[in-house]
């Protein structure tokens, strides 16, 4: 990886204003001040512009990290468009995010909830090491803030759209290029319990549910996430570690698929992952869905955090049902 940059909109909504959005109907069940930020960790997000598209994201994104790595677009031979978020069913996303940006190359969408990143990570190695193709960019662009249920006519409708009510929007980019100096992903593995599918969904617009607004929402199940990660997760992790021999203290930083923050302080006491190696962005950014850990890696390099030499873990977690980790050496 050559380059990595973060793409944030303007507008910041916080979480005293999710409930006063949510209060605003009056219908509505009436949150107490502070449930929002007390229940997630999440202070504050970032808000799209009405006019502003996953592909808006992304592209802007793209162009900062080419910028940053003093790359031409037309040195790009593939553009791999990763994330959760789309702007239309048909065509790939991919292929707007090309016409915005400017590149003229082969374009194709990845999609594997919030582990797309890690898994455009996974294909831009595959592909460069066996000579495909030379330069790789991987975008992402996430507008989930678009997919909330606002309906909350008492506590239980409340409980289950708060994790709408944690989203974030964010695009990300990640440059990868043939390298003859040892950097790289030295080790990577991805897994699944795919039996678990149901537990986070947005199932509308296709062929289970090809229209109905009642289907545009975000559904998740938070216990049974958290018991679906330690029957897959924690497993996976141990095993990762062991086969790649490394401990958790041999990377300068580890960037994690974050929801929010109890979530996430839980996820790292029983996986054992020291706190202080962890790039925390769920405070300020809320869940940014497959951005969170380019945008988290963008962050750390601006200020210095991370450099050319260090070591970096990405994990991945996608809707409790599938884990992915990638060990690089920048």
């Amino acid at each position: 990886m050559i380059g990595v940059s973060g793409a944030l909109p303007g507008t910041v909504r916080t979480s005293t204003e999710v409930e006063e959005i949510i209060s605003s109907s009056p219908d509505n069940f009436k949150p107490r001040e502070g449930i929002v930020e007390a229940m997630s960790g999440i202070q504050e997000r970032r808000i799209a512009a009405s006019d502003e598209q996953c592909s808006d994201l992304a592209a802007w994104a793209c162009h900062k990290v080419l910028e940053q790595a003093g790359v031409n677009a037309s040195d790009v031979d593939l553009l791999i468009y990763a994330s959760a978020g789309q702007d239309l069913i048909e065509p790939a996303t991919a292929h707007i995010v090309q016409a915005k940006l400017g590149t003229n190359c082969a374009v194709f969408d990845v999609k594997n909830a919030c582990n797309s990143f890690l898994n455009g990570m996974q294909l831009a190695e595959s592909l460069i090491l066996t000579g495909v193709y030379r330069t790789v960019l991987v975008a992402v662009g996430e507008a989930p803030t678009r997919g909330v249920d606002w309906t909350a006519r008492s506590l239980d409708e409340f409980k289950r759209n708060l994790p709408g009510y944690t989203m974030g929007d964010a695009g990300a980019a990640a440059l990868f290029s043939a390298t003859d100096d040892g950097s790289g992903i030295f080790f990577s593995d991805f897994s699944s319990l795919s039996k678990h599918w149901n537990l986070t969904t947005i199932s509308g617009g296709g062929s289970m549910h090809p229209r109905g607004d009642e289907f545009t929402y975000l559904r998740a199940n938070s216990s049974h996430l958290k018991r679906a990660f330690r029957e897959l997760g924690l497993p996976f992790l141990q095993r990762a570690k062991q086969v790649a021999g490394v401990e958790y203290q041999d990377f300068q930083r580890i960037f994690v698929h974050q929801v929010s923050l109890p979530y996430l302080y839980d996820m790292l006491t029983e996986a054992g992952i020291p706190v202080d190696r962890v790039e925390i962005t769920v405070v300020n950014l809320g869940n940014i869905a497959a951005a969170s850990i380019p945008v988290a890696m963008a962050q750390a390099w601006e200020r210095g955090a991370i450099g050319p030499g260090d070591r970096v873990m990405c994990l991945g977690l996608a809707s409790g049902i599938s884990i992915g980790v990638v060990m690089m050496d920048l």
